[in-house]
C-alpha cells in the first residue's frame, strides 16, 4: 500500500532465456588465482624456503649417520625418508618458531619483516600450516621401524618447545643442537635398529656445532635482545664470545675425530675435518669485529663445514680398501 492509498504490484521478473548462458569473468578467476599465489608465497616465506640454509645445517648431520650407519650405503629409501623429514621438519620449525615470536619480531629490525610480525599471515593460519606439515612428518615417521618412530616422538616434542624455551634459558642454543642433531639417533635405529656409542658421540658434536652457529646467529641479534629481553649464548658470553666459540669449535671437532676413529674413517675424513677447521678459522676471522653482517655471513658459513665433513666421509667409504 503506497503513501496515497493505492496498492503497489510486485516487480515482475522477465523469464530467463532458455539459451541463456553465464558469462564467465576471466578477471575473476585471475584475481583468485593472484590471491592464492600470494598467500602461498607468504606460507613459503613463514617456511623460509627462500632461506635453505637451515635446511643444509640440519640435511648434513643427518647423512653423516646414514653413511655411517650404512657403512657407505644407505638404504635409498630411508635416504628419501629422511631428506623429506628433515625439509618438512624444518618448515614446521620455523613456523612454530615465527608463532612463538610473533610479539618480539615487530621489534627487531632483521625479522620485522617476517609474515606473521608484519601480519600478512594470521596466527590461526601459522597454526593451521603447522598442523599441515605435522601431518606429513607424522607420515613420514610412520615409514620407518618401531624404534625410529620412537625417537620421532622424541623429536618432534624437541621441536615443539625450542622456541618458548630462549625465554627462560639463556642456553637455548644447546637445546636447539640436540633439536638439530635428533635425526642422527633416528638414523641409526632405522637403519641398524639400536642407537650405538658413536650416535651418542655424533650428537654431542651437532649439539657443540650449533652452539657455535647459533650464537653466531644471536650476534646479529644482540643488541634487540638485551633491549626486548630474549635470552641467548651471545649475551651470556658477552666480550668472551668469541674465545668460547673458538672452543666449541675445536670440541666439535675432537668429537667428530673421535667418531671418525670409532667407525674405522682415514685420510679422507680427516682431510675432510682440515677443510672444516679452515672454515671455522674464517668464520672466526669474520666475527673478529662483531659486526652484524659479518656475523650473519659467519653463520651461514657453517653450511660449509657440515658439507666438508659430508665429502670426506662420503670419499673414505667411497675408496676404503681400495
Amino acid at each position: 500500500m503506497s503513501a496515497g492509498g493505492e496498492t503497489l504490484q510486485p516487480r515482475r521478473r522477465r523469464p530467463r532465456d532458455p539459451g541463456y548462458k553465464p558469462q564467465w569473468r576471466p578477471h575473476a578467476a585471475r584475481d583468485a588465482a593472484r590471491a592464492l599465489g600470494r598467500t602461498l608465497r607468504e606460507y613459503a616465506l613463514l617456511m623460509r624456503l627462500h632461506r635453505p640454509i637451515g635446511i643444509w645445517l640440519l640435511l648434513w648431520p643427518a647423512l653423516w649417520a646414514l653413511w655411517i650407519a650404512g657403512e657407505g650405503r644407505p638404504g635409498a629409501r630411508l635416504l628419501i625418508i629422511f631428506v623429506a623429514g628433515v625439509v618438512v621438519t624444518r618448515s614446521a620449525g620455523c613456523v612454530i618458531n615465527d608463532y612463538a615470536d610473533r610479539d618480539f619480531d615487530p621489534s627487531v629490525e632483521r625479522t620485522r619483516d617476517r609474515p606473521l610480525a608484519a601480519g600478512r599471515v594470521a596466527p590461526n593460519e601459522a597454526l593451521f600450516l603447522f598442523a599441515a606439515l605435522g601431518l606429513v612428518a607424522v607420515a613420514l615417521a610412520l615409514q620407518l621401524d618401531p624404534l625410529a618412530r620412537l625417537y620421532a616422538v622424541a623429536g618432534a616434542v624437541l621441536t615443539v618447545t625450542y622456541p618458548w624455551l630462549k625465554r627462560f634459558v639463556h642456553v637455548p642454543q644447546f637445546y636447539l643442537g640436540v633439536a638439530f642433531g635428533w635425526s642422527i639417533p633416528m638414523a641409526f635405529a632405522a637403519q641398524t635398529g639400536e642407537v650405538p656409542r658413536i650416535a651418542w658421540l655424533l650428537l654431542v658434536a651437532v649439539v657443540l656445532w650449533a652452539a657455535v652457529y647459533d650464537t653466531m646467529y644471536a650476534m646479529v641479534d644482540r643488541k634487540d635482545d638485551l633491549r626486548i629481553g630474549v635470552k641467548s649464548t651471545a649475551i651470556l658470553f658477552g666480550d668472551a664470545d668469541r674465545l668460547i666459540v673458538g672452543v666449541m669449535q675445536a670440541m666439535m671437532l675432537y668429537a667428530l675425530w673421535l667418531a671418525g676413529d670409532e667407525a674405522g674413517c682415514g685420510t679422507w675424513y680427516r682431510a675432510g675435518l682440515g677443510a672444516a677447521a679452515a672454515f671455522f678459522a674464517y668464520q672466526q676471522w669474520l666475527i673478529r669485529r662483531r659486526e652484524p653482517a659479518d656475523c650473519f655471513r659467519a653463520f651461514n658459513n657453517n653450511h660449509f663445514v657440515g658439507m666438508a665433513v659430508f665429502v670426506g666421509l662420503a670419499l673414505d667409504y667411497l675408496y676404503r680398501g681400495a
